[in-house]
């Protein structure tokens, strides 16, 4: 960003994004962008018109001081000369409270108008919603009108009524204002004809309804006045020869009654408005901004569109700046004595509403993803927002009716501001610091997965949260994924070791060396450490015995949330491969990152309002925002119930294109070397709606017709999964749409010879808590059905077709996904070893005492939980049945781990 764009970001960002919400309210209310642009037009000069009253309130307390001080400086003019004529005049000047600088009053409404008419100009000369859109005898909203054709020519002819009006509404405003005043309004007008005149018709037509608006204002402000002016009496002869004194001005000095302590008197005290809006500008713009990125950087971060997750906060910063501190202060200076205190006792009062919303309420609202949309939307209970509601109320009546405390808060204000302002710094430093790990050349190469038609071949599918619950159900309605599934065994009793990625991977990665618990037991390693060691178990194991070896994605190496191959530069010999992202929609991309540029504030400003206002700015995730309606839906997704959505979840969408493009990426010779092939998506973990019955992606989805028709696919054989709501529904989705299309891969592999000759296991480090199930892990604890685990969240997907395998079977096994290495090196490597500790690979653990798994919902994050040992406070002992509540032993403290019988 250049120093420009921040200063344009401070000034006219704010008042853009003020635009773009009152729009985007009124077109989501009447679906027409003409009638819109008539609400916006009535909304903004509602909003201002306090303002611009002040302004021309001013402008005229500066002209009349000027007129009467005319017949003083006039005669001081006459009378001296050179430095005493100098002198004279400051004396003058001082005598009577003014200086020459007050002149700039006169000029206030022109100036509060330039900045407004660039924000609408940036605003509506490019708006998508309006473009090639026909409003009354306007053919297109999004082009010049043209209205008129004279002699051949097209005439413009919005513009011209514009300025004719604008002519009239100055012509009845400026009666009895100096002739400079008046040229100065007329060649605005002219230079607004001449500017405007091909511009958009949308935006010609806002700008001469402001006019319009003007012309009414004046009109009844004249009517006004004359009804209410007295003649001035006029200045005696005398008196202006003599250059008497004149009456101090005494602008900014009147006093206000309170309306709390009538009769008593008080004046403006600027340092807390000013104390107050930087608190909240500190707040808004960088804590909140700089807390969530910090939390985890490399989730904001494209590395084939790459764009610094750190000016996401100066974006911020800037625009919460502009808002509070330049913009507030605005309305502030122009605002009356009265009006001034209200606005303190506002700004104060919304410090601690905002604090106490920020602080209590919304921390578990859920995962945010990268386009700061909650995993389960904005989902507070009805118990929240009463609470919410009536600790606001209590604010405001408290501080309001105590205007002592505002005396007292506004060296507080500044100490937590700066507090702030410390720790954001940190927040930063922490972000900077995390991209110093990011490795963009990761990108560079398109991806190659070799496979052998002549030799054996071993393909590991791991497949991020993809659900072991739901698989059944997939089948029932889908019957011919059983024969293109053909060979693979579906395993319907597996536990995973927790219900993140970081407690799930390492034992899928590496065996039972690698469960949370063993890992633990290696307190003087590095999680990390212990984590990148997994990620190359079966790798350097496979091509220490020969294999060709590809991975593609490893999750979390370097506990980095972006692809970091770095983990195998030691071996050379593998080749390494960042997949998701490759196939990308560019324009998507460079959409996510604009859309955060403004979000970040719009995300900060609801958290830090009262709950029932945050609906209304979150706007389902989309912030309001009225951009192309095109790339906003190949960027974001916004559902309407469990049927519907409007978009597309770019996330999803980057994963979901590798899988679409495993065909592409695939390279089958018929050399003599087996291979292993290690590939990670995530597809699972980031579920979108999708058209049913295909399950593929649309911008538009609109199931209930099916869903209604096919309810009965959710119960199988009396046994039913509970899908009720939008985020069951778009799991169930996205993971019949993964298993489709890897589907459509194992055909590829059939018809071009390599299936016989390939192990293959589908297999996913969790499941996901969607409480689809009757059967819980431990209700006794629990207060509500959300607040305990849920066995789903335990069960990974895990499927095997060993070589040569035929037929589709279920077994109901115990297994665990660390059993994943054993049956990949099973009948190909020998009493395989750990090349890292020298011990054997085997799963005898299993069968050797309860398996621990972690069940906290906490401790996912990488950057937090990055020690030596998992920090987990909530722990279950499985034995052998998943589906039996009485296998499961709830564990409340860490401690009691080692009263149970462990390795």
């Amino acid at each position: 960003m250049s120093f420009l764009s921040i200063l344009l970001a401070v000034c006219i960002d704010p008042l853009k994004l003020l635009f773009e919400t009152i729009f985007h309210i009124a077109y989501e209310l009447l679906h027409n962008p003409g009638l819109s642009i008539i609400f916006l037009s009535l909304a903004m000069n509602l909003l201002v018109l306090p303002l611009y009253r002040r302004a021309d309130k001013m402008q005229e307390e500066a002209r009349d001081v000027e007129t009467r001080l005319q017949a003083g400086v006039s005669h001081i003019k006459k009378t001296f000369t050179g430095n005493e004529r100098m002198m004279m005049l400051q004396t003058y000047y001082r005598q009577n409270d003014y200086s020459p600088t007050n002149a700039l009053r006169g000029s206030v409404s022109l100036l509060l108008e330039i900045p407004f008419f660039m924000a609408a100009y940036q605003f509506l000369s490019h708006l998508p919603l309006i473009q090639g859109v026909a409003f009354g005898p306007i053919a297109n909203l999004g082009a010049p009108d043209r209205l008129l054709t004279l002699f051949g020519m097209n005439v413009n002819l919005l513009p011209i009524l514009m300025t004719l009006i604008n002519v009239i509404a100055s012509a009845i405003y400026l009666r009895g204002f100096p002739l400079k005043t008046k040229i100065q309004l007329y060649v605005l007008a002219g230079f607004f004809l001449v500017f405007l005149y091909n511009s958009p018709a949308g935006l010609v037509f806002y700008w001469t309804l402001n006019n319009v608006f003007s012309l009414c204002k004046n009109i009844v402000y004249k009517i006004k006045k004359n009804k209410s002016t007295q003649p001035d009496q006029a200045l005696s002869e005398k008196s202006r020869q003599a250059g008497g004194i004149l009456s101090k001005i005494r602008a900014g000095r009147s006093t206000v009654s309170s309306g709390s302590t009538a009769g008593k008197e008080y004046r403006p005290d600027s340092r807390l408005f000013f104390s107050a809006a930087a608190f909240l500008a500190v707040l808004t713009g960088l804590l909140i901004p700089s807390t969530y990125i910090a939390a985890s950087p490399q989730e904001f971060v494209d590395l084939t569109h790459f764009y610094h997750p750190v000016w996401f906060i100066v974006n911020a910063a800037a625009l919460a700046a502009g808002t509070f501190l330049l913009w507030f202060g605005v309305f502030y200076w122009l605002a009356s004595p009265r009006g001034k205190v209200i606005f303190e006792r506002f700004m104060w009062g919304a410090c601690f509403i905002a604090a106490a919303d920020y602080i209590c309420f919304g921390r578990f609202l859920g995962n945010l993803s990268h386009t700061l949309q909650f995993d389960n939307g904005l989902n507070y209970y009805p118990v929240e927002i009463v609470i919410n509601v009536v600790i606001v109320a209590l604010i405001v009546v408290v501080l309001f009716r105590n205007r002592k405390w505002a005396k007292k808060t506004s060296v507080a204000l500044v100490m937590l501001a700066a507090a702030l302002a410390v720790l954001s710094g940190t927040n930063i430093v922490k972000t900077v610091r995390s991209m110093d790990t990011i490795r963009q050349d990761a990108y560079g190469t398109m991806p190659k997965l070799s496979l052998s038609r002549t030799e054996q071949n071993v393909v590991v599918l791991f497949l991020d949260r993809a659900l072991g619950e739901d698989f059944p159900y997939l089948l029932g309605e889908r019957p011919d994924l059983k024969e293109t599934y053909d060979g693979f065994i579906y395993y319907s009793n597996v536990i995973s070791y927790g219900g993140h990625t970081n407690f799930g991977a390492p034992a899928l990665l590496g065996g039972y060396e690698y469960t949370p618990v063993e890992l633990n037991k290696r307190s003087d390693e590095l999680l990390v450490d212990k984590h990148n060691e997994s990620l190359k178990v079966m790798p350097v194991l496979f091509m220490e015995n020969g294999f060709d070896v590809t991975v593609c994605d490893p999750p979390y190496a370097n506990y980095n949330w972006n692809t970091d191959l770095s983990v195998y530069d030691e071996y050379p010999a593998i080749r390494k491969y960042a997949v998701s992202g490759y196939f990308g929609d560019e324009q998507a991309k460079a959409q996510t990152i604009e859309n955060n540029k403004r979000n970040f504030f719009c995300f900060s400003l609801m958290k830090t309002l009262p709950v029932p206002l945050q609906y209304i700015v979150y706007d389902s995730g989309n912030y309001h925002r009225a951009g192309d309606a095109e790339l906003e839906a190949a960027s974001t997704q916004v559902t309407a119930g469990r049927s519907a959505a409007d978009g597309l979840k770019q996330s999803f969408m980057e994963s979901y294109e590798a899988l679409t493009h495993l065909e592409e990426m695939t390279q089958i010779s018929d050399d003599t070397n087996k291979s292993f092939l290690l590939f990670y998506n995530d597809a699972p973990h980031e579920p979108m709606m999708l058209k049913e019955p295909e399950y593929v992606p649309a911008k538009h989805v609109d199931n209930a017709k099916y869903d209604a028709a096919h309810e009965d696919r959710f119960t199988i054989d009396g046994k039913s999964i509970e899908v009720s709501n939008a985020k069951q529904m778009m799991h169930y989705q996205t993971n019949m749409a993964v298993m489709l299309r890897v589907g459509d891969w194992l055909e590829y592999l059939k018809r071009e010879g390599v299936y016989d000759n390939t192990k293959i296991i589908i297999v996913a480090d969790h499941g996901y808590y969607l409480y689809q199930s009757d059967v819980l892990c431990y209700p006794e604890h629990a207060y509500s059905k959300n607040h305990y685990p849920d066995v789903g969240n335990y069960f990974p997907l895990l499927m095997v077709k060993d070589f040569g395998a035929h037929g589709f079977t279920t077994d109901d096994t115990f297994m665990t996904n660390a059993d994943v290495p054993s049956i990949a090196f099973e009948g190909l490597i020998e009493n395989p070893v750990n090349p890292f500790t020298g011990k054997a690979i085997t799963t005898d653990e299993k069968t050797a005492h309860d398996q621990f798994v972690i069940s906290d919902h906490a401790g996912w994050d990488t950057d937090k939980n990055n020690g030596t040992t998992f920090d987990a406070c909530h722990w279950a002992a499985v034995t052998d049945n998943i589906w039996d509540r009485d296998d499961w032993e709830f564990i409340d403290k860490p401690t009691v781990l080692k009263e149970h019988a462990m390795p």
